[in-house]
This record gives C-alpha cells, sequence and structure tokens, in this order.
C-alpha cells in the first residue's frame, strides 16, 4: 500500500505545502512573503499573519497539483520547529486541524533534519542519486550552520555549529551594510560573479574543533569599509563586485575549511550541502572543485530544496511514517534546538 504525505512548512517567512507519495515527489507549492522586504528583515508577528493567509490555499494548490485526493493522505506531516513560535503554531494548528478531519496520524519534523532530507527527495521522472551512510552534511542557511555527521534517515549527529550568526546571517547583514536590500545573500552572490575574489582580504576566526564563528567577520567587515567610506564616500559604489566577491569567498573558505578537516578525521568522502545558502553559486562551484582534489562524492540538492519548503517537510515524514513515529495532539512547537 502507498504511502502518501502532505508536509507543511511554516517556520518562518515561506508557506510552503508538498504531496510526496512513496519518496517520490508529487507537488511542492511555496508562498513568499514580501512584507518583511520594507523592514530589511523578517518581522515576526508579520510573518504568522502572513501564514494564517496563506496556509489554506497552498495546501489546497499542493492536493490538486498532486492530482490527488484528500481521502489518499496517509498522513500530515508539519514543522515543529526550530522557528518563529507564531509561525510554527499557524502551520502545526492546520495540520492537526486537517489529520483529525481525516481521521490520520500526524507526524512532527524537526526543521533542520528536514533540510538534510531533502537529498533523498526523489523524482518521478528520474531516480536521484542519494548519498551512502554514513556521510556528512553541510547545512548552512540563514539561522544555521552546523556540520552533520549522518548515520542514517533517521540517525544524526551535530559535530560543529557556530557558536553566534550563521553563515546565511553573515551574508545578509553584510549585505545590509554596504545597503543592498533583504534578502541581501543572494545579491552578493550574483554581484560576486563580476568581481576579483582576491581584491580585498577579511579577517577569519580561529575556532577549536568543527565549531564556527561569524560574527566577528561581520563586525570586522563593518569596520573595513568605515574607514574606507571616511577617505572615500563612493567606495562601496565603485567596489561592489569585488566587496562581494572577496566577501563570499571568504564565508566558503570558513564553511569548507571545517568540513575538509571533519571529513579528513572521520575518514569519509561521502559528503552533502543543503539549506539556503547552498543555492550559492559559488559554494557549489567551490565545493564540486575541492570533491576532485579530496577525492569525494558530492551530493547537492536542487535549489527548489534548498531553502525553506514543505517538499523537505513531507519526506522527512515518510521516513517517520515508516518508523511510527507519530505526534500528539498535545505536542507544542519550539523555536530553538539541535537535531
Amino acid at each position: 500500500m502507498s504511502i502518501t504525505i502532505l508536509g507543511i512548512e511554516s517556520s518562518c517567512d515561506d508557506t510552503s505545502a508538498a504531496v510526496i507519495r512513496d519518496g517520490v515527489i508529487l507537488s511542492n507549492v511555496v508562498a513568499g512573503q514580501d512584507v518583511h522586504i520594507t523592514y530589511g528583515g523578517v518581522v515576526p508577528e508579520l510573518a504568522s499573519r502572513a501564514h494564517q493567509q496563506s496556509v489554506v490555499p497552498v495546501v489546497d494548490a499542493a492536493i490538486k497539483a498532486a492530482g490527488i485526493d484528500c481521502s489518499e493522505l496517509s498522513a500530515v506531516a508539519f514543522t515543529r520547529g526550530p522557528g518563529l513560535l507564531g509561525s510554527l503554531l499557524v502551520g502545526s494548528s492546520f495540520a492537526k486541524g486537517l489529520a483529525r478531519a481525516l481521521d490520520i496520524p500526524i507526524i512532527d519534523v524537526n526543521h533542520l533534519q528536514a533540510h538534510v532530507l531533502a537529498l533523498f527527495i526523489q523524482q518521478p521522472d528520474k531516480k536521484t542519486d542519494t548519498p551512502r551512510f554514513p556521510f556528512l552534511c553541510l547545512l548552512v542557511s540563514g539561522g544555521n550552520s552546523q556540520i552533520i555527521l549522518v548515520k542514517s534517515e533517521l540517525d544524526m549527529e551535530v559535530i560543529g555549529q557556530t557558536i553566534d550568526d550563521a553563515a546565511g546571517e553573515a551574508f545578509d547583514k553584510c549585505a545590509k551594510i554596504m545597503g543592498l536590500p533583504y534578502p541581501g545573500g543572494p545579491l552578493i552572490d550574483k554581484y560576486a560573479l563580476d568581481g576579483d575574489a582576491t581584491k580585498f582580504e577579511f579577517a577569519k576566526p580561529r575556532m577549536e574543533g568543527y565549531n564556527y564563528s561569524f560574527s566577528g567577520l561581520k563586525t570586522s567587515f563593518l569596520y573595513f569599509l568605515r574607514d574606507r567610506l571616511i577617505e572615500n564616500p563612493d567606495f562601496i559604489q565603485q567596489n561592489l563586485a569585488d566587496l562581494c566577491a572577496s566577501l563570499q569567498k571568504t564565508i566558503i573558505d570558513i564553511l569548507l575549511n571545517k568540513l575538509k578537516k571533519a571529513a579528513k578525521d572521520l575518514n569519509i568522502n561521502q559528503i552533502a550541502i543543503a539549506g539556503g545558502v547552498s543555492a550559492n553559486s559559488g559554494l557549489r562551484n567551490v565545493l564540486t572543485q575541492m570533491a576532485v582534489k579530496q577525492r569525494w562524492e558530492v551530493f547537492i540538492p536542487p535549489v527548489a530544496y534548498t531553502t525553506d519548503n514543505a517538499a523537505m517537510v513531507a519526506i522527512t515524514g515518510y521516513y517517520r511514517f515508516i518508523a511510527g513515529q507519530f505526534a500528539t495532539y498535545d505536542m507544542t512547537p519550539f523555536s530553538r534546538t539541535v537535531i
């Protein structure tokens, strides 16, 4: 009998719903929230209100795009956390209501674990290559930067993580310093394509083990620009591409040097990246080049499954369904956790 999972994602500023049947994606609908652009970042209260407006039409669109009826669903999976509590409450409450109406189980999903399992989403028309266990996954997003030892679909261990800002925060905050609109990470990636990554050099943190730190880079970047703007008010505009390229190279070097160390120490050659920042073209290119030198087998998810989306929630729900890991109706969302 087929297992058909509806996934609902509402952890931050994207409302998404997806349907997966036996690990194969049938639909994935995402509604963004432009309301935050004016404020240069996500406003939690506005995010939760936007989720309330979007969740019903998004779920309806996902069901129709999948070509199924709600009666065919085996379970409803929802993001329990981490994320914005108000936003998570919208998704979890809707999932509970729908599942109760259909008399099917609910499955709570860890947002970070879901990012990793996005690597296992299968397409209807072709088989997707997946990493062998154990493998290392570099999870990089706006709120998280972690190196995860993945032992099986549902057994993961964080062996390194940021102690302050995440890589995505570093991109967005440095972009804001340069006067770029939110979200700034994709714009830095865009401008970096035309820049000289060796033009400027920025300080890199020295952290023990596999942990990261990006707050110092953000601060040093601020002072770097301040000193030059005093002498030349047009410095940023005249050097925007080179600044973006040099900054991007610094962040990528920080991320991949730790990943390289972990792979060597653990003798693992199965390497993956996941999360919103894994859509960065510079990171993908450098990782691909590094893989040749290190003799790694690298796995990178399609861009559509890197940012927040319900397809990753649905695939995680699929594996938890198989394992019999269901949620109870008194289960509440959480804002912070590790895998």
